[in-house]
C-alpha cells in the first residue's frame, strides 16, 4: 500500500480499502467499548428491578438520566466507570464514525484536486453537523 500523503493513494483503489478499514474499526471499537461498558452496568444495576411505569400522561417515556445527553458530562463518568456512560461512548463512536468518513473524503477529494466533490462533500459535511449542533433542544 502506498502512502497516505500520495496522489497515487488517493487516486486509486487504495482511498476506498482505508475509508472501509476505517468503517469496519470504527464499529469495532464501538461494539468494544459498548460491551465493556454493558459489563460495567450489569456489576453495578443487574440486581435493580427496572421501572416502566409513565412519569405523567404528557411523558410516558422517563428517558435517560441528563448527565447521558452531552459528551461533556459523559467524560467525567466514564472516569469514575460508570457503564451507562460508558456504553454512550460507545454510542457516540457509533454516530462518529461515518462523519469522520465524509471529512476524510473532504480531504481525499482535495488531494485528488477534484473540487466539485470537495464542494458536496463539504455541504453534507455541513448539513450533518448543523443538525448536530442545532438539532439539539
Amino acid at each position: 500500500m502506498k502512502s497516505i500523503f500520495t496522489k497515487e493513494f488517493w487516486a486509486e483503489r487504495d482511498m476506498e480499502l482505508f475509508i472501509g478499514k476505517l468503517l469496519r474499526y470504527g464499529v469495532m471499537l464501538s461494539c468494544g467499548i459498548t460491551l465493556i461498558g454493558g459489563i460495567f452496568y450489569l456489576l453495578q444495576h443487574g440486581t435493580q428491578m427496572p421501572d416502566y411505569r409513565p412519569i405523567s400522561d404528557d411523558q410516558p417515556f422517563p428517558g435517560v438520566a441528563g448527565y447521558l445527553r452531552e459528551l461533556s458530562t459523559i467524560l467525567p463518568q466514564i472516569i469514575q466507570l460508570d457503564g451507562a456512560a460508558i456504553i454512550q461512548l460507545g454510542v457516540c463512536v457509533l454516530i462518529a464514525t461515518p462523519i469522520l468518513r465524509v471529512a476524510i473524503s473532504v480531504i481525499a477529494f482535495l488531494i485528488e484536486k477534484d473540487y466539485m466533490y470537495v464542494c458536496i462533500t463539504l455541504i453534507v459535511l455541513t448539513i450533518i453537523l448543523a443538525n448536530m449542533i442545532l438539532g439539539l433542544h
